[in-house]
């Protein structure tokens, strides 16, 4: 047996163990009945959340500072006033956009205190379910159970992690928290800064710091040039051809099919389906599924992998291709490198192939393609005036996506790794008072900053809930690891094949065959580290 199949006989058998096979008849049943639980009590907090129809009412006054066509969205009352309801998308805007104070305040406070007493009841129930369905298969703990099969292994190396982070970003976050407090001083006075004025205060900024319009700079992403350009760099840096395939069979007039070839001998290594269009009916999320994996057959045979890229981007009224929003660019370079991941990985076996891989290792390849995006040299192949796509980008805006791409990064990280430590503690230790919990790591994360009174986080926290129970801080893992990548093989060169090659065959061909950590500092030379993440966070401060 070689190394590979030991690796898959080991994932096999650990899989099965996770399910309580080394459990007794009577112990499974519990088992069984725990994940039932689970499993309901996941799915009540997220029906809460999505049934909650609350809204508050504001005149337009109150809501200065919204866009025009944001206010004609929405829905009015009898009185004439505008109907704010707490979907996220909503608060969002809102809180970044809205000049007055006590509006955002309003808001805040309504939207942190969703589902209230309910849902933190639940969430405490599931946590103490969790902890029970973990100590049956012989763990201390929840996040024992649920890190012992990612990259980090231990709850004490996620610890150890975000606080290295954290405390290394601390005093940048400090100068940056500095700067919005002496804004909001100058524009309404001796109002204390709160968290609630974080969103609107870095979008004021950067609007004084960055001549960025990413409404007019929307105009120079045509879907097809953008899509052209990702082709072009993919082609460019791991020598794959995608080319297309024409009267494909396929679900929708929208789809469209790939097959994707190595440019050096068109040996064929996978199909790739787009279904990139909004439609009535569709799955109404952007990600990649595997519709195959690849692996080796009974007879010997190499099995081709397929991949389906699915999106939500929007058509003109006249039906042709529209244009992409910034974010929705940088959200199809991520989902690129998980389609190259699928495409590339050469496992003979299905369960360890394609994205079948350690969930912290995951999305590492689609956290490192988005840096092509903050590159001039990328910027200009995948942009195009809409009415002249001749006309690129100009330098002075891709100079300034890139200095953007870091500001208040600092801060932001400080709340995210707020919520990843909740959810570790949460998950790490018994009768913990969860309300109490994000009373106290709120200002100690955030540099002092109390959480909104009145709020209470843990009422809408769905990521602890369903999908990243244990494991928010993986995002954060991934990031660090793309970083370390990208500053250490690309960062001066973003088109070289040499490194790209490497990346593809070292990194991609073998990911789930060896142990992530083995499959990186091989790549590297060395093991992977936080510094380059830590440095570019540092590098464009304002």
């Amino acid at each position: 047996m070689n190394a590979e199949a030991k690796r898959f006989v080991q994932i096999l058998v650990r899989d099965f163990e996770r399910n309580g096979l080394n459990l007794t008849a009577s112990k499974r049943e519990e088992l069984q009945r725990l994940r039932a639980q689970i499993d309901e009590l996941s799915f009540k907090y997220i029906q809460n959340l999505n049934d909650d129809s609350k809204f508050l009412l504001f005149t337009e006054a109150e809501l200065a500072g919204l866009p025009p066509e944001f206010l004609k969205g929405l829905d009015k009352s009898e009185n004439g006033k505008f109907k704010i309801s707490l979907r996220s998308h909503l608060v969002a805007a809102v809180l970044e956009f809205c000049k007055v104070g006590t509006t955002r305040r309003m808001v805040s406070r309504a939207y942190g205190n969703q589902c209230g007493e309910i849902n933190v009841f639940i969430l405490e129930s599931l946590v103490q379910q969790r902890h029970k369905y973990a100590r049956l298969l012989g763990y201390s703990c929840y996040a024992e159970y649920a890190i012992d099969v990612r990259m980090a292994k231990t709850p004490k190396k996620v610890f150890e992690f975000l606080k290295d982070i954290s405390t290394s970003l601390t005093d940048l976050a400090m100068k940056e928290l500095n700067i919005l407090k002496d804004l909001k001083k100058k524009e309404e006075g001796e109002f204390p800064f709160g968290i609630e004025d974080l969103l609107y205060y870095v979008k004021r900024v950067e609007e004084q710091g960055y001549d960025l319009d990413f409404g007019e700079i929307k105009q120079y992403f045509p879907i097809s040039v953008v899509l052209s350009g990702i082709f072009k760099i993919i082609q460019d840096l791991f020598g794959l051809r995608f080319e297309k395939i024409a009267g494909a069979d396929v679900w929708h007039c929208d789809v469209c099919v790939f097959s994707v070839l190595d440019l050096g001998s068109s040996e064929l290594l996978g199909y790739c389906y787009f279904d990139l269009f909004s439609r009535e009916g569709k799955y109404g999320h952007t990600c990649v599924l595997a519709l195959q994996n690849s692996a080796l057959t009974s007879n010997g045979a190499q099995q081709i992998p397929v991949a389906l890229l699915i999106s939500q981007c929007q058509k003109d009224a006249d039906g042709s291709s529209g244009l992409l929003r910034f974010s929705e660019v940088v959200s199809l370079f991520h989902e690129f490198g998980h389609v190259v991941q699928q495409i590339c990985n050469r496992a003979s076996f299905t369960r360890i192939s394609g994205l079948c891989v350690d969930p912290d290792f995951v999305e590492i390849p689609a956290q490192l393609l988005e840096n092509w995006c903050y590159e001039s040299y990328s910027l200009k192949l995948i942009s195009g005036f809409y009415q002249d796509i001749t006309k690129p980008l100009k330098d002075d805006i891709c100079k300034s996506i890139k200095r953007w791409r870091t500001s208040f990064s600092a801060l932001k990280l400080k709340q995210d790794i707020l919520c990843c430590l909740f959810d570790q503690i949460i998950h790490s230790a018994d009768n913990i008072d969860i309300q109490e919990l994000f009373k106290h790591l709120h200002p100690m994360e955030m540099l002092g900053l109390p959480i909104l009174e009145g709020t209470n986080p843990a009422s809408y926290f769905p990521s602890t809930v369903i999908g990243y129970e244990a494991a928010c801080y993986s995002r954060i893992w991934s990031e660090v690891f793309a970083a370390d990548i990208f500053t250490s093989k690309f960062c001066n060169d973003v088109s070289n094949q040499q490194a790209g090659m490497q990346f593809r065959n070292k990194v991609l061909a073998s990911a789930g065959v060896k142990d992530p950590i083995d499959v990186l500092s091989d790549f590297l030379g060395r093991e992977p580290s936080i510094q380059a993440y830590i440095e570019n966070k540092v590098k464009y401060v304002l």
